[in-house]
């Protein structure tokens, strides 16, 4: 059944563009590079803030170029798409250094763009003002059960949305800048369900969110967005809810663990429902989807080899080459991206004055 939807992103024709890495972390060193790879991309150059990792980094994977700061990396390889992994609150400088350089094309930004709504909007303006084609690393998008759930909606086999729920009951690994930030899970993790519900439906009218910390990170460090809860309410009555349940219960202090994403959408004509696998990671563990309609009284499930973590992140580089190559502007543009920047933050200001946000009320008004 697989073959039916559609799960994989489409592929630039040509593969040959200049790749230049800023970052050698996990998410760069263990993702972003073992996806380029395996789908023929061209990565030729990297630099982070620690020279000794990104020489590693490079050796790994075979990168001829490694440079011990980012700017002699702009400055003296011939890439033309820059890949930035770096912590959000040092994004928008990485940004502004490198729209100073006339060769880059295109850039591919982490989520968050920046540490909230404004910076986003700066960085989209730097990129825009220097003719740089920009795209959101928003890579839940490219997860294969999300992107045939897509597909399911595309041709009409749910009819009308009338409900989507995305429960996510995992323990991540915090990043370091993670603590000195305050940041837990509203940026980190929820920012990838609220743009997946704005991927497959689009933009909701308003959002109520209420959130708490997690008795096992507060002992870490002080915060506020541990466990989250939201709706999304819908102009044409759609409604969607996530829980973000990054405590899990106490499966880390001796208890049982019951750990996983499990999402589920309802239609007027059909349902659909599934799994995320990155719980499980490094172990190779493919999302899961299954759908029935009322054309068919059955469970159909089709089943990929493809995993989120990594093989996904071939996605919003490919779809960013492929805007490069079709003279476009990305599907995962900066623009686009400030509309779940503005949902993420009007996720913070519900849940700081208890109401519900209107998070088109927060976007800039030149957008």
């Amino acid at each position: 059944m697989s073959e039916r939807l559609v799960y994989l992103p489409e592929l630039p024709c040509d593969k040959s563009v200049p790749i230049g890495c800023i970052g050698s972390g996990f998410i760069m060193a263990d993702c972003h590079l073992v996806a380029y790879r395996a789908a023929g991309f061209n990565p030729i150059a990297i630099a982070s803030a620690n020279p000794a990792n990104a020489r590693a980094v490079a050796e790994r994977h075979a990168i001829p170029g490694v440079f011990d700061t980012y700017q002699k990396m702009l400055d003296r390889s011939e890439a033309e798409v820059i890949d930035v992994a770096v912590p959000p609150d040092l994004q928008l400088g990485v940004v502004r250094e490198i729209v100073r350089r006339p060769r880059v094309r295109g850039i591919l930004a982490q989520k968050p763009l920046g540490m909230n709504l404004t910076e986003g909007a700066e960085i989209v303006r730097l990129c825009k003002d220097a003719g740089i084609t920009l795209a959101v690393n928003q890579n839940m998008r490219y997860d294969q059960s999300i992107r045939a759930c897509r597909s399911l909606l595309d041709r009409g086999d749910l009819g009308d949305p009338v409900l989507a729920t995305i429960d996510m009951r995992a323990i991540p690994h915090w990043m370091p800048w993670q603590e000195r930030l305050g940041w837990v899970t509203l940026r980190i993790m929820s920012i990838h369900h609220l743009d997946t519900f704005r991927y497959l439906f689009g933009d909701p009218v308003r959002v109520f969110a209420s959130v708490r910390p997690d008795p096992r990170t507060a002992q870490k460090f002080a915060h506020e967005d541990g466990i989250c809860l939201y709706i999304l309410e819908y102009a044409n009555g759609l409604r969607a809810m996530g829980c973000d349940d990054v405590w899990a219960g106490p499966a880390r202090e001796g208890a049982a663990e019951d750990i996983g994403i499990r999402w589920r959408i309802e239609g007027t004509t059909g349902m659909a429902r599934g799994t995320i696998g990155w719980p499980s990671y490094p172990e190779r563990v493919p999302s899961t989807l299954d759908y029935t309609t009322i054309a068919e009284a059955t469970w159909h499930q089709p089943r990929w080899d493809e995993v989120w973590f990594p093989d996904a992140f071939v996605g919003p580089m490919a779809e960013l080459l492929c805007a490069l190559e079709q003279d476009r502007e990305s599907t995962l543009s900066g623009t686009d991206n400030l509309k779940t920047m503005a949902l993420v933050d009007a996720c913070y200001l519900s849940a700081k004055e208890h109401r519900a946000i209107e998070p088109a009320s927060l976007l800039p008004v030149d957008l």
